[in-house]
């Protein structure tokens, strides 16, 4: 909120980062090293090849064997305009 607030103050027409809401039924795509990945959300959490993980990270690290953002592994991080004014 600080942040926000921030950026307020410098420029009026600043808002709030868009969230992409994730709905159970969706499914996330992704490929990795030529293999395509296949994530779908559930109530539960998330389906990745049979099992269910707490969370979108937990699938990324597992699939890449390394730390990474779920979201931003697959590509639904907040949404930016990258054009500039």
């Amino acid at each position: 909120l600080a942040r926000l607030a921030e950026g307020l103050e410098q420029d009026r027409s600043a808002s709030a980062p868009a969230v992409r809401r994730l709905r159970p039924g969706m499914r996330l795509m992704r490929e990795w090293k030529g293999e395509t990945q296949l994530v779908e959300v559930t109530a539960a959490g998330f389906s990745w090849r049979g099992q269910v993980y707490r969370s979108l990270s937990a699938v990324a690290s597992t699939i890449t064997g390394a730390r990474w953002s779920g979201p931003r592994f697959f590509g639904i991080g907040e949404a930016r305009d990258k054009r500039k004014p």
